[in-house]
């Protein structure tokens, strides 16, 4: 019993400078990537009010009662 692989040539498969929309707008799509962004701290925070009460939203009905 013998077993193949078939190996593809990777230079045949489709480059990015063959889609058409990549072609007209190449200032979107650069060439190289610099990398990632830079990490940022991101401030969140929900103010809870007290004494408040959440919200009473009627639950969800199908037809009228």
């Amino acid at each position: 019993h013998i077993t193949t692989k078939k190996v593809e040539d990777k230079s045949k498969k489709k480059q990015l400078e063959d889609i058409p929309i990549v072609r007209d707008f190449p200032e979107v799509f650069p060439e190289d990537l610099p990398g990632l962004p830079p990490i940022r701290l991101v401030e969140f925070q929900i103010d809870l009010v007290p004494g408040a009460a959440p919200v009473a939203w009627a639950p969800y009905r199908l037809a009228p009662s």
